[in-house]
């Protein structure tokens, strides 16, 4: 379980230092917005960047299924500059490792290169047939929304994370559902 706290909180290269978050301002934290196919993001209390994971298709809109998930940078600290994670980033922290659970119907498991214990479902949905970021938050099968890491100092590599919150959607109960998780 400390694997995920390490993947989410990790301080990674292109991560800075210079912006200390307050309780206050995490709510002020920019959401992406006018991102085609987004499926759910990452944030950290360092600073506003946020890692945003989206549906990976081609220009004719079909899916990459040999990678459906892209995940990339939105540094809002420097104005909104999207970058790419880095090789260690991909491979070692905020990547995604996917597998084809049904062909027939182009439906992924995947998790986090850096926590295995926790699988997520990328699955088109039957009532508006858009691809969502499936997971069991609560005990209860959910559509992944956010997580935001809780981060007061620490090292470089080792960031001391106080919570993990992960925000979801309950289709059942047509109600937004939090989970806090405690390293």
């Amino acid at each position: 379980m400390k694997n995920i706290f390490i993947l989410l909180g990790v301080l990674i290269i292109t991560a800075s230092f210079t912006h200390k978050a307050n309780v206050n301002e995490i709510n002020t934290y920019p959401k992406p917005e006018g991102v085609d196919n987004l499926l759910f993001y990452v944030q950290r209390t360092i600073n506003a960047n946020t890692i945003v994971y989206t549906l990976n298709e081609d220009k004719d809109g079909n899916l990459n299924e040999k990678e459906p998930i892209k995940v990339y940078w939105v540094k809002y600290a420097q104005g909104g500059k999207i970058d790419p994670l880095t090789y260690i980033q991909r491979n070692y922290a905020y990547g995604v490792q996917s597998k084809m659970i049904d062909a027939e119907k182009k439906s992924f498991s995947f998790e986090f290169v850096s926590y295995h214990k926790k699988q997520f479902y990328l699955l088109k949905s039957a009532t508006d047939k858009k691809y969502h970021v499936y997971g069991y938050i609560n005990n209860k099968l959910t559509i992944l929304n956010n997580i935001l890491v809780k981060i007061e100092g620490g090292t470089f590599w080792v960031p001391n994370i106080k919570y993990v919150e992960v925000k979801a959607f309950d289709p059942s109960a047509s109600a937004e559902v939090t989970e806090i998780i405690k390293p």
